[in-house]
């Protein structure tokens, strides 16, 4: 409980799924959680309450994070509320599943906007602070489609890829700050995104979906590893290999 005692972190997209499940698990450890989200309120305060329930301190923030006026007040915020932020997961994406053809300008520059955009916005964000402290953990979700077929589509893909580069980009820049930053590319876990485009597990070698708490034990590993850094790790059950 006490590993990340007096550490503030900031979860993207933290209402439901893989966020819900690594914001809990923040809070096992001992940060001060915020639980990004964009409309799911309810769903936000739900987390919230849970840590709280647990005797650890979270607070639900709303905002758009592929805006930048939305992310710096989402940040100063935060660090009004819990203070600076050390622990960044930038969790939050969309996944608009359509028919290859019929895909618009729209729904590229949207899906780049939440999935990509997002992520340089927040680490911008928290990165002054983080320097100033010399430590920071920094920790993207992308998706095994970043290198695979995957079943959204393109878009979707080069969102992810582009998520991927960027975390090398960052580490390599950032290592010597004392901050690392590492991406985690789950495929095919339990969470609605997946139950809109897989209804089977059959090809999974494992036999089943992930599950969203899985995610976050290879989060919580990275955090607590200073040594590793510009890695993305696959979580696949036996579908795919780096």
């Amino acid at each position: 409980m006490a590993a990340l005692k007096g550490r503030v972190a900031l979860v993207t997209g933290g209402s439901r799924g893989i966020g819900r499940a690594i914001a809990i698990s923040l809070a096992e450890a001992g940060a001060a959680v915020a639980v990004n989200y964009l409309s799911k309120s309810a769903e936000a305060q739900a987390v919230v309450e849970a840590i709280h329930g647990q005797g650890g301190r979270a607070v639900s923030v709303g905002a758009d994070v592929s805006q930048a006026a939305a992310v710096k007040g989402m940040v100063a915020g935060v660090e009004r509320e819990l203070g600076p932020v050390d622990i960044l997961i930038n969790n939050a994406g969309i996944a608009i599943n359509r028919p290859v053809d019929e895909l618009t300008e729209d729904d590229f520059d949207r899906t780049m906007a939440v999935n990509l955009k997002s992520v340089f916005l927040c680490t911008q964000a928290v990165l002054p602070g983080m320097r100033k402290r010399r430590w920071g953990r920094i920790v993207n979700i992308s998706s095994g489609a970043a290198r695979g077929a995957g079943g959204v589509g393109p878009h979707y893909n080069t969102s992810k890829a582009g998520m991927e580069g960027m975390t090398r980009g960052y580490a390599a820049r950032l290592v010597k700050d004392g901050i690392t930053v590492n991406a985690v590319a789950p495929s095919l876990i339990q969470t609605d995104m997946v139950g809109a485009v897989a209804s089977s597990a059959s090809r999974i070698p494992l036999g089943r979906f992930g599950k969203p708490e899985e995610c976050s034990l290879i989060v919580m590993m990275l955090i607590e590893n200073e040594y590793m850094t510009g890695q993305t790790v696959a979580l696949s059950g036996g579908l795919s290999f780096l």
